[in-house]
Parts: structure tokens; C-alpha cells; sequence
């Protein structure tokens, strides 16, 4: 646990990345997901990220980045949209646990997104809350078209962005970390087909990480 407490920024993306690539790769660990481990942080916990992703099944945190009990703090919304309740809970994951690392993780083929770019185009808006996750998601629509741009994968970059910087905005919390070198905030994108994260926003990291 002490070892995980140390970890800066840099370090825990590191890990994070190195789970990722096993996990493409075919050759998972497994680490922390045995009897052992579940003992250990019975009493406690302390993760070495936080993760904020889309509530989409097939983005299963401690499965892409092979990691285990103890490891992630993870928080999800559909078209990982942050209300009070998310930033209230990735405090918690920063300032209670102390967590160095925040990670917003967004897919391709997201329906939240997709709901968003038809709702641009004038087709129908979805009822009940769902809306509320379209109207959310609308303003990086929005942006990454008055840019000109138009693909899938350029709109989907442009609002994890928007969410990072979002975080940000919002959070006092999290850009006191960040400007003094305590937390790194992130954006990962993440390619259903073959399995892979690929950094796409970074706000406290060291150069030689990004």
C-alpha cells in the first residue's frame, strides 16, 4: 500500500499504460485479484488512480488495464458526463485517497455521443434522463464541428478533452493538485477492436510523459 501511496503522477499513468498493453497483447497478469490482496484491503483502501469512464460494458476498467481489487477508483456515467455527484465522488478519490492520477476514459461507437451528433443534425432527442446525457454531451459536438471537425474519432477526442478541462473548471480541488504537482488529470481514448488506450489530453504531466 505504501509503495502505491509514493507513486507520482508520471508513474501511475505508467502502470496504468503497462496493464493496458498486456492486456492487448494477450498475456493479462491478473495481479491483485486473489485471496491475499482481498484480505489486504479489507481495511482499507488506496488506489493509485482514478478512473471516469463511460458507463458502456464493454469498457470494464481492472479488465483493459489488468488490474485488480484495491487498484482503481472508478467512477462512470453514459458518455462519461460529470454532474456534482462524479466530481464530488473523483474528489473523494483525490483528496480522501489520495489518488495522483485522474483518468478520463472515452470509446469509440459511443451511444451517448452518437444520440449527441444526431440530435445536431435534427433528428429526435431522447426522453427521460437520457436527455439530460445528450444535452451534456452536445456542447463537444458543438465545438469539434465549429473546428471542422466531423469524424467519429475527432468529435470523441474533443470530448474527452472538454471533460479533462471540464474537471478542471469545475474542481478547485483538482486544479490545486495539479498546479502544484500533485495530480495529473488525463484523457484516454480507448479503440474497441483491438483493446488499446492512447493518451489524448494530459494536464500534469511531465513533459517527458506526455
Amino acid at each position: 500500500m505504501t509503495e502505491i501511496l509514493r507513486l507520482t503522477p508520471d508513474d501511475a499513468l505508467a502502470m496504468l499504460l503497462e496493464g493496458n498493453q498486456r492486456f492487448v497483447a494477450g498475456t493479462p497478469e491478473h495481479p491483485n485479484q486473489d485471496a491475499a490482496r482481498r484480505a489486504e484491503t479489507a481495511p482499507a483502501q488506496s488506489p493509485f488512480a482514478v478512473l471516469f469512464g463511460c458507463s458502456d460494458s464493454r469498457l470494464a476498467a481492472e479488465i483493459i488495464f489488468d488490474r485488480g481489487l484495491g487498484d482503481l477508483f472508478v467512477v462512470r456515467t453514459a458518455g462519461h458526463v460529470a454532474g456534482t455527484e462524479v466530481l464530488g465522488s473523483i474528489e473523494f478519490g483525490v483528496s480522501v485517497l489520495g489518488c495522483p492520477l485522474v483518468v478520463v476514459l472515452g470509446h469509440e461507437s459511443c451511444g451517448a455521443i452518437a444520440a449527441a451528433c444526431a440530435a445536431a443534425d435534427g433528428g429526435s432527442t431522447p426522453a427521460g434522463f437520457v436527455r439530460d446525457v445528450v444535452e451534456r454531451v452536445m456542447p463537444s459536438v458543438l465545438a469539434a464541428r465549429a473546428a471542422g471537425h466531423d469524424q467519429g474519432e475527432q468529435i470523441l477526442h474533443e470530448h474527452i478533452r472538454h471533460s479533462a478541462d471540464l474537471l478542471l473548471e469545475r474542481s478547485r480541488v483538482l486544479a490545486e493538485r495539479v498546479a502544484d504537482g500533485r495530480l495529473a488529470v488525463v484523457g484516454l481514448s480507448y479503440r474497441l477492436a483491438d483493446g488499446s488506450a492512447r493518451l489524448v489530453a494530459a494536464h500534469g504531466l511531465s513533459r517527458a510523459a506526455v
